[in-house]
């Protein structure tokens, strides 16, 4: 028996290929429950990208409703979410191209559509059991040269000519219209411009007229400066939500016409709103509710007595959780461990039990290869603490040589108002498994630690994210854990706007990789889609007035103090952050002779989905900080090529 071989980090021969992150893998996404059925979204690269619906019986027979080409996603907000509902085995699904809704009848595989076929798309749907009609929000694209339009409307089920009834209206966005289950009452939540959902919206109260539309309504919490999230109604017809009144968002339940906290709590049981039909809890009862809630970036679980107040902690063995549903004696959720593929779980609210329904892949590799997220704190400026995920280099078949340090990759999430997990990911293994150590930045803004970290991005957008994600580098430079002189950044969307950042007006990173990264605040604030478009307000400045401050944070204004290389990767049909954005900074890296090198694809919108594209993307990326970093990879990959190297 031999021992492990000698080969420098980044060198090693790791298990888990490009291909691997996304052969025979889903991605597991929406979850309800009607009846003893459970229905989910999936999400597969293989076709494309296509997202469909699956149901399993309680038989545990699994079923694929969406038959292809129908592509089960909305484009509501762009981000989407919340794309299907169902009623007594009925689903109601929005279809990608075109945006209408469509009905499927169980047992029938010919989808038909309910909506007209104009510019109208459609999110979050529920049912009004008792006046036989669907409730969701509307995004009105027909008006040409205009800025889409956001309701609440009612649909006929059977087919709906009009495209819906408005029944809210006159805010700039909507999310989450539930219905008592009484059938009298609605409740929903309503932001404007220029806040975002997190930082203040509002939860409104309705009822229903004899004739089906909102009569009295009232604000009943939130506001410009208060965040709510996830209003739901507990079966005994009480209206619970999350609010952050404490600088956490907890849970409440309106009663006697007050907010009154379920259980107080430094961690948070609420995620930013980016898309529709998130659920962080659901009640198995009137008397019992499961809930998850996150502390320095770790979920639990717990079932919560509604009545008390008293929370009892379910041991499971995972630490990120989505898609929190429940049945009687049951919780259904997505779930995520530091060592195993992501699953769709059906959880014992007594034992702790845990029943796998579908796992998002069938990880193949022995367990000794997994580098597990370790937690970490870290000083950063204002002498202040940010947070991450390290991952320490991982391949029980290799060491480096004796002194030689591993290469660090840092990985600057998107968002920014979003956060990372210490869940397992194939695309962290990949580095991991190759001898590359990586750190995960939750960076200040990020969600998860309470709302005064989450606003430390206020007005410091391009600043706080980037000295967090060097000071964390530096960190584990000076833990000994990673080569100073060999430290890589990456990121996507806002990611790689924090990415391009770091490189342009700092001299800590060697090289670097942005994936449809902003380079020009100015043209994302010109040139966005509703929703985003006035994010920057809150993070930047007003535009117009400060526009002196997007000059100063966009990286592509002052490529003179650029002195690495960059590799871009941008999809073709990105609204989000057009292909203009990469391909201004790859022209001025051109011009410096830097290093750079620029890989478009066709299809891919912002975030790729197709599975040809991110096994090139990131075999690309290991190539091109091969060339850079000065090691060789283990496989052969296809050549990237490389301009000025």
């Amino acid at each position: 028996m031999t021992g492990p071989k000698v080969a420098p980090y980044g060198s090693w021969k790791s298990p888990v290929s490009a291909e691997m992150l996304v052969a025979d893998r889903v991605g597991l996404g929406q979850v309800l429950v009607d009846g003893d059925d459970i229905y989910w979204s999936e999400s597969r690269p293989q076709e494309r990208g296509r997202q469909t619906v699956m149901r399993r019986s309680p038989d545990g027979t699994i079923r694929e409703l969406v038959p292809s080409p129908f592509n089960a996603r909305t484009r509501v907000h762009e981000y989407g979410g919340a794309a299907f509902t169902v009623w007594d085995g009925t689903l109601f699904f929005s279809n990608f191209a075109g945006g209408r809704l469509h009905r499927l009848d169980n047992g029938d595989t010919d989808p038909r559509p309910i909506t007209p076929e104009v510019e109208l798309r459609y999110a979050d749907a529920v049912i009004d059991k008792s006046r036989s009609r669907l409730l969701c929000v509307r995004e009105d694209h027909t008006a040409t040269g205009q800025e889409a339009t956001n309701t609440i409307v009612a649909l006929d089920p059977d087919g709906d000519p009009t495209g819906g009834t408005v029944l809210v209206e006159g805010c700039n966005f909507y999310s989450s219209p539930r219905i008592s289950p009484d059938g009298a009452h609605i409740a929903w939540l309503q932001w404007n411009h220029p806040n975002m959902p997190w930082d203040g919206c509002e939860l409104w109260l309705g009822d229903f007229d004899p004739q089906g539309r909102v009569a009295s309504r009232m604000k009943v919490a939130g506001g410009a400066t208060e965040a709510i999230c996830q209003p739901e109604w507990s079966p005994d017809g009480l209206l619970y939500f999350i609010d952050e009144q404490t600088g956490w968002w907890n849970l409440y339940r309106r009663q006697d016409g007050k907010a009154i906290p379920l259980h107080p709590m430094e961690a948070e049981f609420g995620v930013p709103h980016w898309v529709f039909g998130t659920s962080t809890y659901a009640f198995e009862s009137a008397q019992r509710m499961v809930c998850t809630y996150g502390r320095t970036g770790v979920w639990g679980m717990a079932v919560l007595d509604t009545g008390t107040g008293e929370m009892r902690e379910l041991n499971t063995p995972f630490t990120d959780f989505s898609q929190v549903r429940a049945m009687p004696g049951y919780a259904v959720v997505v779930a995520g461990s530091p060592s195993d593929d992501t699953v769709l779980a059906r959880i014992n609210l007594d034992s702790g039990a845990v029943e796998t329904l579908k796992k998002s892949g069938n990880l193949q590799i022995s367990k000794d290869y997994i580098s597990v997220a370790e937690p970490i704190e870290f000083p950063t400026e204002g002498r202040r603490t940010a947070y991450g995920f390290y991952y320490a280099p991982k391949n029980p078949d290799f060491v480096a040589p004796e002194g030689e340090k591993p290469p660090l990759l840092v990985m600057s999430h998107g968002g920014p108002t979003s956060s990372t997990s210490g869940a397992l990911s194939l695309r962290t293994q990949y580095w991991t498994g190759r001898g590359i150590a990586v750190l995960d930045v939750n960076y200040g803004g990020s969600t998860g630690y309470g709302r005064e970290y989450r606003h430390r991005l206020d007005g410091q957008w391009g600043i706080v994210d980037v000295d967090d994600c060097i000071n964390g580098a530096l960190y584990l430079v000076r833990q000994g854990l990673a080569d100073g002189n060999r430290l890589a950044i990456r990121g996507g969307s806002a990611g790689g706007f924090t990415t391009l950042n770091a490189l342009t007006f700092h001299n800590v990173f060697h090289v670097g990789a942005s994936y449809f990264g902003v380079a020009d605040l100015e043209a994302l604030a010109q040139d966005t889609h509703k929703f985003e478009s006035r994010y920057e307000d809150s993070m930047v400045g007003p535009y117009p007035e400060r526009r002196d401050l997007y000059v100063a944070r966009s990286a592509v204004h002052h490529t003179d103090q650029l002195s690495c290389p960059i590799i871009f990767f941008q999809g073709l049909d990105d609204k989000v952050v057009p292909p203009s954005q990469s391909q201004m900074m790859v022209n001025a890296l051109k011009q410096k002779g830097l290093p750079v090198a620029y890989i478009e694809f066709e299809g891919e919108g912002h975030g790729f989905r197709q599975a040809q594209n991110i096994t090139r993307s990131t075999e690309a990326e290991l190539y091109f900080y091969s060339k850079i970093l000065g090691f060789t990879p283990a496989d052969p990959i296809e050549p990237v090529e490389i301009i000025n190297l």
